[in-house]
């Protein structure tokens, strides 16, 4: 069955990654509801060890209905873990959640400068840590808290942002041309053979021409590595002077 996430995908837009908090965050965030829980059991306890009466019917049912709240509120907390869905894919993160009520938040990968990621010494024995996705305005985006394999997480979502940024860079290589088909040769009168000359240098191939629509995606993917700095503006020029020319 299809998660919520799936259905949020564009076309051509692939998961690398699914993670969610880990399974110890819904103890720690559920310890009241834990706390409930336990002490149903030890009023179950109690009331089987006391004698017929009105004490104890009153503990009776009242560890019943703290057996109820808390197996309620546990199973409540377990769902909305189950429903998250933090995911990476090929051109954002994207993170879910709620269970009858859903929401969503994403970020580019070409937007993200960095990922400040903090593990406890427990994190780091059972895999689990704190990470924040920073901006080119050095802001966080958005907060993972306690999230599993969070080394993992924060290697594939730069991983897939290093991709992205090679693909957006890339410009349309010109067609290779197939060798001309040579003539058939006619027998000739040997003529004497010329002087010696120095060879010329071969000529360097026209350069493809190409469409407005390919010329102006390109010129938009170098303005935007300019502006990140990927690429100096001098660059910049270079490259915008070769695009023009193939029009």
């Amino acid at each position: 069955m299809a998660r919520y996430a799936d259905r949020l995908l564009a076309d051509g837009e692939r998961v690398a990654l699914r993670g969610r908090q880990h399974v110890l965050a819904t103890i720690i965030e559920g310890r009241v509801a834990w706390a409930i829980f336990v002490a149903s059991l030890v009023l179950v306890i109690l009331t089987l060890q006391l004698k017929a009466g009105g004490i104890r019917d009153l503990f009776g049912w009242l560890g019943l209905a703290l057996l109820v709240i808390g197996l309620t509120w546990l199973t409540q907390i377990y769902v909305s873990w189950y429903a998250q869905d933090y995911v990476i894919t090929n051109r954002r993160v994207m993170k879910v959640e709620g269970v009858l009520k859903k929401r969503s938040a994403d970020s580019s990968l070409e937007k993200i400068n960095d990922a400040v990621l903090e593990q406890s010494v427990l994190g780091r024995m059972l895999g689990y840590g704190d990470l924040d996705i920073l901006t080119a305005n050095e802001q966080s985006v958005d907060r993972y808290r306690m999230l599993s394999e969070a080394q993992t997480f924060k290697k594939t979502m730069l991983d897939e942002k290093h991709k992205l940024e090679q693909e957006s860079f890339q410009i349309p290589a010109p067609p290779l041309r197939a060798p001309a088909q040579m003539p058939e040769m006619v027998p000739a009168t040997p003529m004497p053979a010329p002087a010696p000359a120095t060879p010329a240098a071969p000529a360097e191939p026209a350069p493809r021409e190409m469409s407005s629509d390919e010329i102006t995606k390109a010129l938009g993917d170098l303005a935007d590595l300019r502006d990140r700095g990927a690429i100096t503006p001098e660059e910049y020029e270079a490259k915008k002077a070769d695009l023009l020319e193939r029009l």
